[in-house]
Order: structure tokens, then C-alpha cells, then sequence
């Protein structure tokens, strides 16, 4: 399914995005959208993340490790990991069709592989974690929203990983290189570069193109990208530990 807007990437658009030195929404060129995560938000999962980034709202689910059915796929050396994307039939203005499509399947793939290069499959062999991530409303990004909140829920399961993934975006409107792309942006502008990085590091695990940037709006945009997401992961850090300090609070009430 083609988002809004999509056939016009790569092409300066008649809509105007950016005015007077500020974008549609009145941001800086290197500001993020508000952003909110909460961990530990579903009692029945191992693990668990509430995000709200902009307008996109996202739940992430972790269960395992687990026995892993059908036992046939058992893997004797790691665990299997496992990821479903999928957005609620409400979460765009236009009702969506339920169940996997093209996109969700490609979107499941390439987070999937991302959070392999980080987990220690190696320490639960035979197992499998299941990683699901709802889109409850979208609003640009959401991808990006989605990996970001199964790396704290994958955390919050006590899943041994090198560290946390945290994900941003850049991209380019109105010939500009911007931080983070809101939807009328990312409907009508003219690249956008999706990048998740083993948070602390340099250390890229997913990173997708779509529209042109020349070698120095690459390298600005990329700039930019790596200082959204130091934004993002202490954010992800501040959300692990408020659960956690509840946690020790609640235990000492309770003696």
C-alpha cells in the first residue's frame, strides 16, 4: 500500500514545508518530534514499551525465551527470534485492510535482522522470542517508533543484548536536510533515510533510503541522525530506569 504522497519522493513538492525559517510544525531543521516512553506497560508479557513519538503511538510486546513451536524449527546453537509489525485497521486515516501486507512483512523483516546483531541468541538454544510491535496511530516514522520501543521492551524482558538499538530519522524538504520527519514531510518530501544504531556506538544495523541526497546532504543528514538518536536513547534509558526504581520502591513498601 503506497503511503500518501509517496509517488512525489525524490521530487521537490508544490507544498510549502518550510516558512519563515521553521517547518510545518514549527520546529528547528534538527529538532525532534516529542517523544514519550514508558516501560513495563503490559503485566502479561515478558517484557513490554508504550511510545509515543509525534503522533505515532506504538505498543511492543516481548514473550521468551520459550519453547519454540513447531519444534522442527528449533535451532540446537540459538534462539530464534521472531518480529511482527503490524498497524491496527485504525491507525491511519484511511481504514486499513487488517492483517500482514507487502510493506508489514518488509517492515518485520529488516527490524528483525536489525535486533539479531544485538541479542545473545547463543544463550538460549532451542527457544524462540517473539517480538510484536502494534501501530496504534501512525503519524511518519513508524518503523523507526516501532524498533526503538521492542529494543526497551526486549530490556524490560531481561533479554541479554550488547546494548540498546535506538532508531532515527532525516530526510529532505523544500531542498533542506531536517531532522525527524513529521507526515506532511515524509507524504511530500523529497528523501527520506530511516537509521537505527547500536545506541553508544557508531554501529549501524538498519538504515533504508528512499529519494536522492548528494554526498554532502548524506553526510549532514547522517550528522543530524546520529544526534537524534544520543536524544532518543537517553530517553529510553530514563524509561527503564523509572520502572525499575517503581519496582525497588514497590518491594520495600511491601516488607
Amino acid at each position: 500500500m503506497k503511503k500518501e504522497g509517496e509517488k512525489k519522493m525524490g521530487m521537490k513538492s508544490d507544498v510549502q514545508l518550510i516558512k519563515d525559517g521553521k517547518r510545518i510544525d514549527g520546529r528547528n531543521f534538527d529538532e525532534l518530534r516529542p517523544l514519550k516512553i514508558e516501560a513495563g506497560v503490559l503485566h502479561r508479557a515478558d517484557g513490554s514499551c508504550y511510545l509515543e513519538w509525534g503522533g505515532n503511538k506504538v505498543i511492543a510486546a516481548v514473550y521468551g525465551p520459550r519453547e519454540c513451536f513447531p519444534r522442527h524449527e528449533q535451532d540446537p546453537l540459538k534462539a530464534r527470534l521472531t518480529y511482527r509489525y503490524n498497524m491496527a485497521p485504525f491507525s491511519v486515516e484511511d481504514r486499513k485492510r487488517p492483517g500482514p501486507d507487502r510493506r508489514s512483512i518488509e517492515i518485520s523483516k529488516v527490524s528483525r535482522q536489525a535486533l539479531e546483531r544485538v541479542v545473545f541468541l547463543e544463550y538460549f538454544p532451542r527457544t524462540s522470542i517473539d517480538v510484536f510491535v502494534e501501530i496504534l496511530q501512525a503519524d511518519a516514522g513508524t518503523r523507526i517508533a516501532g524498533i526503538t520501543a521492542a529494543s526497551v521492551a526486549l530490556a524490560d524482558a531481561g533479554i541479554p543484548m550488547r546494548g540498546l538499538v535506538a532508531g532515527c530519522a532525516a530526510g529532505k524538504v523544500d531542498d533542506t536536510v531536517v531532522l525527524d520527519l513529521g507526515k506532511e514531510e515524509d507524504n511530500y518530501g523529497q528523501a527520506d533515510m530511516p537509521v537505527a544504531m547500536l545506541a553508544g556506538t557508531d554501529e549501524v544495523v538498519l538504515m533504508q533510503m528512499d529519494g536522492d541526497f548528494s554526498k554532502e546532504e548524506f553526510d549532514q543528514a547522517f550528522e543530524l541522525i546520529r544526534k537524534g538518536i544520543k536524544q532518543v536513547y537517553e530517553e529510553q534509558k530514563r524509561a527503564l530506569k523509572e520502572k525499575y526504581e517503581k519496582g525497588i520502591e514497590g518491594d520495600i513498601n511491601d516488607q
